[in-house]
Formats: structure tokens, C-alpha cells, sequence
């Protein structure tokens, strides 16, 4: 090995000894035609000495690769984040939408069980046990379990409380994996995905193997190692020097310095990040109105996407998923400095300092951080960043505090609101809890009535942008890195079928 492992160890610090050993000079050639072999070393932020490898508790983006390179879901979204059939190779709804009846396609678990009906609706169970926090668990709290059956080994019927025409977007959540029925123990995952598990350190290395059998073809590499580096330049520098092949995540920065391709070969996705800040709701001082409405006036976002996505974004209007199918097109929010001194005031909040936690969980949350603590100076408030956890980040904001950096890939509108803006949402960092809101999600899930769906979802959508809490600044471009031989890399939304797989991927 002829790298200068000490000059490495000094510039990534959180990456893990694992992904040293054996290291060679990453490919310098051309993408090639896809071939077969090799493994690929992909750096992605990590979670930490506490990570696992269960599925269900998947939250984190290396959590969300590494689960799908070993598991399936029933659906996955596509790049147009409509859901797509995947261990399901079809569903059918019956007339009033409470009965969906989905057949799965001939596949096997790592072990070479076949995936049964059983499985799905003990996976489904094991989401929605009620002593447990799934992430999946309120999209499918609808699912009514014990009027639920397996047909037949391949047939499955879901009972659901109620209507719902967007189940093919529960079956395609975050967290949904199918698992074998009783599977508990999730130190030597059994999955049914492209890769087989080897081995894993939490917070440093997880190591997995082809799955020659998979249902949609065996991948092209033989390997596949997933390496935790924190720190973005610690993921850069990685792969600067031949010791990964993927860096996930970099800034515009970064990639406008590698345009040329010439090290490295940069990979973007636009606009499928929002970027913003979280208010929670059911405390002080967000829980007033006025000064959540102050906030969303201070914010400059032209000045935000310049300054922290080096002009590579798109301006964000306070709502999630511009673009997608039920986007509600407001009025674009424009910072008044006036009008914000005033709300501020009248809120009696003038002189009041607030922390803002943010961390380095998320490419560009720090850099935000601190653009919009300089834009709040003068108007009456002032902002304190604080650095939080990168390794608990998540979690930590999710309970604790008042203002936070908040980062999201692509998914459904009908998903984000589903986990993070129902009174039982699992993942509601904002604490957003009103019983009209969550009436008008039951009326626009449970019709088959386009017109009255995009109308209930038009109105949801004006709520959250009067006096909600989030305070969406902005649209990224997600971007990755590879080594210039790499092939294969799809430009797909974060959080999409096609982004981070890497069973498609060959080194070149």
C-alpha cells in the first residue's frame, strides 16, 4: 500500500480504519462498458457507534442505502417520486379503496427461503407494533392487520381502516422493508436485496457481497463496502485519494472545483434537496404565530442559494416538493425586514435571543445556519447557533429545542405529510398537531376524486405556508462524486429507487 495513511487519517478524521485496508488508487479511466467485479467503496455521514443495520430503523441516508442493497420494499419510488412495483409486481384497490390485493413476484431471501405473503404481513406487523418508533409506522398505521391476509404464498390482501388511494406511497415509505417473518436479530441481516451481508463495525464499515440470485439480476460488483467520513471534506479528500470510489453528499463548492471531471466525476440531481429551518410549534417562543410569520420575513433565500449552494438551487417557498404532483403553487414569500420588526414586537419578542441547532449531519446545514443568523441581525431577534451531534443529530432535534437545521430528500408530498405533519407523525419535528389538518388529509386520501384530492391538498398546503414551521429557504442540487472509471451512477432524487444503488454499478 503506498498511501500516506497518516496525511489521510489527518484530513477524515471519522473514516473508518476498515475502508484502509487493502486500499488501492481508485480508476482514472473513462466510464467504460458495464463489466463485472471489483468492489466499491462508497463514504457516506454515519450515525455513530450506535448504528444498526435493522431495516425498520433505517433514518439516516447510509441507513437507507445500506437497507437498500440488502432488503426490498413492496414499492419504491421512481424518478418522479410516483411509487413503482417492486417485491410487489402488482396491486389492485377494490371500488371503495379499504381492500388492495397485491401479488408479489417469485423472489428469495439471502438464505434462499422464498418471500412469502407471510413475510410481508409480519414485516408489516413488526412496523406498526405499537411499543415500538418505526419511521414506517404512520404510513402504515391505516393498515387494519388482523383483517389482513395471505391469500397464498404470493397473495396478499390488505385491509385498511379507511379509503385510501395513495397506498402504493405507504407501501413505498421510508423504512417499509420486507424482512422474514420473525426476523429479531439484525447483527447478520437476511435480506432479499441485490447484496448479502458480510460484515459491519457500527460507525466505521459495513461490507456486502453479491447476490447472484437476486429477482432483477445479479449486480455487476462483487463487493460493496459502505465507509463512514463525517465531515464532507473528509469524504472528498477520500476519494481524492483513491480510498473510496462514491462520496455521497457534497457541496457545490466542492463540485464546482471538480467540474472538469479530471479527479473526480460529479453526479447532481436538481433541486431534490430542501433546504430549511424547523420551528417547533408547541413551545416557546414559535408557538406565536406572528413570530413564525417574523421569521419566514427574514429570511433573504436568493441571498441563502447563493451563498450556501454557491447559486445551484432554486428558492424555496416554505412548502416541501416543488415540482411534484400536488405542489401548490403560492405566492413566492419575499424577505420584509419592516413588517418582520413589526411582527416581532407585537409578539413581544423583541431582545429575545434564540439558539438555532444545526450540525454537519447534512451537507450546507451550518453554512444556512449562519447566512440566516446574519440576515436576522437588526430586526429585533437575535439568532445563536449551536452546534449539535452529528451522530444523534435526528434524533436530538426531533425532542429537543426550539429552532433547528433541517435537510430532506425527495418523497411524495402525500408522505411528507403522512410522517412529519400529522398529530401522530413520527418524524414531526415541527409539532405541527391540528385536527382540521389532519381532516383534510383523511378527505384528499380517501377519495378517488381527483379534483377533491388537489383541492384538499391546495388547502393543507396554504395552511402550512400561513403558519406553519417550517421555513423552507430552498431547493439543492443532491450531488455525489465518484472516481472518473465509476459507471453507472444515476442522477435520481435522493431518497428514490435509483439514488445511491448501486446493484446497476460497475468500476470501470
Amino acid at each position: 500500500m503506498t498511501l500516506d495513511r497518516r496525511r489521510f487519517l489527518g484530513l477524515t478524521a471519522g473514516l473508518s480504519a476498515a475502508a484502509l485496508t487493502g486500499c488501492s488508487t481508485a480508476a482514472t479511466t473513462p466510464s467504460s462498458a458495464p463489466r463485472t467485479g471489483g468492489r466499491l467503496r462508497a463514504a457516506f455521514a454515519g450515525g455513530g457507534a450506535k448504528e444498526v443495520l435493522d431495516p425498520h430503523l433505517a433514518n439516516l441516508f447510509v441507513e437507507a442505502a445500506r437497507a437498500k442493497a440488502m432488503f426490498d420494499k413492496l414499492a419504491d419510488l421512481g424518478d418522479d417520486v410516483a411509487p413503482r412495483p417492486r417485491l410487489a409486481e402488482a396491486w389492485e384497490p377494490g371500488a371503495d379503496l379499504t381492500r388492495w390485493r397485491i401479488t408479489l413476484r417469485q423472489a428469495a431471501f439471502h438464505d434462499g427461503r422464498p418471500v412469502r405473503a407471510q413475510d410481508v404481513l409480519a414485516s408489516y406487523a413488526r412496523v406498526l407494533d405499537p411499543k415500538r418508533a418505526f419511521r414506517a409506522r404512520s404510513s402504515l398505521a391505516l393498515v387494519d392487520l388482523p383483517n389482513s391476509r395471505a391469500v397464498d404464498d404470493r397473495t396478499v390482501e390488505f385491509a385498511l381502516t379507511r379509503p385510501f388511494v395513495e397506498f402504493p406511497n405507504a407501501m413505498a415509505a421510508f423504512g417499509a422493508y420486507i424482512v422474514p417473518e420473525g426476523a429479531e436479530d439484525f447483527t447478520t441481516p437476511i435480506g432479499s436485496g441485490p447484496f448479502a451481508f458480510s460484515s459491519f463495525e457500527p460507525g466505521r464499515s459495513t461490507l456486502l457481497k453479491r447476490n447472484p440470485d437476486y429477482w432483477e439480476g445479479a449486480p455487476l460488483l462483487d463487493e460493496l463496502e459502505f465507509v463512514i467520513a463525517n465531515e464532507e471534506s473528509a469524504r472528498t479528500n477520500a476519494l481524492l485519494g483513491g480510498q473510496v470510489e462514491y462520496a455521497h453528499d457534497l457541496t457545490p463548492t466542492t463540485a464546482r472545483g471538480h467540474a472538469d471531471g479530471g479527479r473526480m466525476a460529479i453526479h447532481r440531481s436538481p433541486g431534490s434537496a430542501v433546504q430549511a429551518f424547523a420551528m417547533k410549534l408547541d413551545r416557546p417562543p414559535f408557538d406565536d404565530r406572528d413570530l413564525r410569520e417574523a421569521m419566514f420575513l427574514l429570511a433573504d433565500r436568493p441571498q441563502l442559494v447563493e451563498a450556501v449552494l454557491a447559486g445551484n438551487g432554486q428558492v424555496g417557498n416554505d412548502l416541501f416538493g416543488k415540482g411534484y404532483r400536488h405542489y401548490a403553487d403560492l405566492p413566492q414569500r419575499e424577505r420584509d425586514l419592516d413588517k418582520a420588526k413589526y411582527l416581532i414586537r407585537k409578539a413581544g419578542a423583541e431582545g429575545l435571543t434564540v439558539a438555532l441547532d444545526t450540525s454537519t449531519a447534512a451537507a450546507g446545514m451550518v453554512e444556512a445556519a449562519t447566512v440566516f443568523a446574519d440576515q436576522v441581525r437588526g430586526s429585533g431577534l437575535t439568532i445563536e447557533v449551536t452546534m449539535g451531534n452529528k451522530d444523534s443529530y435526528w434524533s436530538d432535534v426531533l425532542k429537543n429545542g426550539s429552532l433547528s437545521s433541517f435537510r430532506s430528500g425527495a418523497m411524495p408530498i402525500e408522505t411528507h405529510i403522512a410522517q412529519r405533519l400529522l398529530t401522530g407523525s413520527g418524524t414531526n419535528v415541527t409539532k405541527w398537531a391540528r385536527p382540521e389538518f389532519d381532516a383534510l388529509y383523511e378527505k384528499a386520501v380517501s377519495t378517488s376524486d381527483e379534483a377533491v384530492r388537489a383541492g384538499a391538498y391546495r388547502e393543507m398546503q396554504a395552511a402550512l405556508h400561513a403558519e406553519g414551521g417550517y421555513l423552507m429557504w430552498g431547493f439543492a442540487d443532491w450531488i455525489v462524486g465518484t472516481a472518473p472509471g465509476v459507471g453507472g451512477i444515476s442522477t435520481a432524487p435522493a431518497n428514490t429507487l435509483d439514488w445511491a444503488r448501486f446493484d446497476k454499478v460497475w468500476l470501470g
